[in-house]
């Protein structure tokens, strides 16, 4: 087995900074010592002098080559999951997608095909739940004994993936039995539906209006209302894509009563409002849902808050990118709403630039600390979702998966030096502080002095135990 050291960086963890090398054998951690204080031989030796050697990000909220709205996400397996790596993220967990009329187990089926051979490091999949049958809760037992433990329901989307309050509560009562976590995406679609018509009838097309007629309220009754499904059903419950105050209150108080209730926001509800969805229609660009909120504290400030209080437990993308118009393959995704708001494909690319712009809002802007950091990119991602500690952490039999971190390092983020493959990027022209130096995935450098080292399927398919943050 290849042998690695990583030597005179500071390693950070969840819990602790410390001046150590790293000594990696094949694919794990082996050992970790005081810097100099060994004789330890290797074949490849890495400098990690004046940087921090943090564990590579784990993004749980990522959407792969997925079908919307006449058209399909810009990135395949191959193209995100390379520039995941680049951004320093070295675990994925994509959503395998259960459409209506099929069963549970072939959208995991269909998935799978998807993504082996092609990713460029780690995955495993969540469920996404689209037709409660008796068939589909059976399967359910299915899919945890092939390592996927956790499922995501849809309270949005009305005759896409939208289930009810009786089809949410049943699938919750099965999770409560084989011990899996529900995922919910919270808005109230059906009032949000009555809103975009009366909007639309008005003449009002413009992106901004897909902000204006999914106001926070509807976030924040929505998941109420999964809070308390999930405490009657006694089942853990995860919020997805967290952007609303009244949401996080709830959260709050529910966690607060002892419940197992859990929450993700994402970088894009923390760095952007409804300013960019009024830009004409470049505001197209940030069309996703929940929409960005009213720049401020009220919404901001709020989840900042969440962040350092635990409130919420990690940071996510919902990675989902579709093109504007310049793109060999995909050139007109946006463009399909050109007319109307609600015809503009939901979703944002994020998951290459999600550590740097982390670091550079969180750490160097002082809102949350290092180890924060990373237990919100990394730790709490592999423990809410059963790959703790594989993966999140740098210890001795963890994953070699490695980031050499550059804390002091200034670049401009821009389209022309990301590799997702989409045609523009949401932090254009964004000046940050921080940068991803060198990536190893399970001891393997895939990027290192600006080059990508690895190849399609160096990823491997994670089966993915029980929720390890349980209260």
């Amino acid at each position: 087995m290849a042998r690695t050291v990583i030597q005179g960086g500071t390693v950070v963890t969840a819990t602790e900074q410390m001046k150590a090398d790293v000594l990696i054998d094949g694919e794990q951690v082996s050992a970790l010592a005081a810097s100099g204080s060994h004789d330890w031989q290797a074949d490849k030796t890495i400098d990690a002098t004046g940087k921090y050697v943090l564990p590579g990000g784990v993004d749980v909220h990522t959407h792969m080559e997925l079908p919307f709205g006449g058209t399909k996400a810009a990135d395949t397996f191959e193209t995100g999951t390379r520039a995941a790596a680049w951004g320093g993220t070295t675990t994925i967990v994509d959503f395998a997608v259960q459409t209506k009329d099929q069963n549970l187990m072939d959208g995991f089926e269909a998935w799978m095909g998807k993504a082996e051979g092609n990713c460029a490091i780690d995955y495993g999949f969540h469920l996404i739940v689209g037709d409660v049958t008796e068939q589909s809760l059976k399967e359910m037992d299915i899919a945890v004994d092939e390592g996927v433990t956790s499922f995501k329901m849809f309270m949005a989307y009305p005759g896409v993936f939208y289930s009810t309050d009786g089809e949410i509560f049943r699938a919750m009562q099965k999770a409560a039995e084989n011990g899996s976590t529900i995922m919910m995406h919270a808005e109230n679609g059906i009032a949000i539906d009555v809103l975009v018509e009366q909007a639309l009838a008005r003449g009002e097309t413009d992106p901004i209006h897909h902000g204006l007629t999914r106001p926070s309220i509807l976030e924040g009754e929505a998941t109420h209302r999964a809070i308390q499904l999930a405490k009657l059903a006694g089942c853990p419950v995860y919020i997805v894509h967290m952007s609303a105050k009244e949401a996080l209150d709830a959260l709050t108080r529910a966690r607060d009563e002892g419940q197992n209730a859990f929450g993700e926001t994402c970088p894009q509800y923390l760095f952007f409002s409804l300013d960019e969805l009024g830009r004409g229609f470049e505001g197209a660009k940030y069309v996703c849902s929940p929409p960005m909120r009213d720049r401020g504290a009220e919404h901001q400030e709020a989840l900042w808050r969440g962040l350092r209080t635990n409130d919420l437990q990690a940071v996510s993308t919902d990675h989902c990118p579709f093109c504007m118009g310049d793109h060999p393959e995909f050139g007109t995704q946006k463009q399909l709403g050109v007319d109307s708001f609600a015809a503009i494909p939901n979703g944002m690319p994020g998951v290459e630039p999600r550590m740097e712009v982390m670091f550079n809002g969180g750490v160097v802007q002082g809102r949350i600390g290092l180890n924060r950091f990373v237990e919100i990119t990394a730790t709490t991602p592999a423990r809410m979702f059963g790959l703790y500690p594989q993966k999140g952490t740098i210890a001795v039999g963890s994953d070699a998966d490695i980031v050499v971190f550059d804390p002091d390092e200034k670049h401009v983020i821009s389209v022309d030096n990301q590799h997702m493959w989409v045609d523009y990027s949401a932090y254009e022209g964004m000046e940050v502080t921080g940068k991803v130096k060198t990536v190893l995935s399970r001891g393997r450098v895939i990027i290192e002095d600006g080059e990508y080292h690895g190849r399609p399927g160096d990823g491997r398919y994670l089966r993915r135990d029980f929720n390890q943050y349980l209260i």
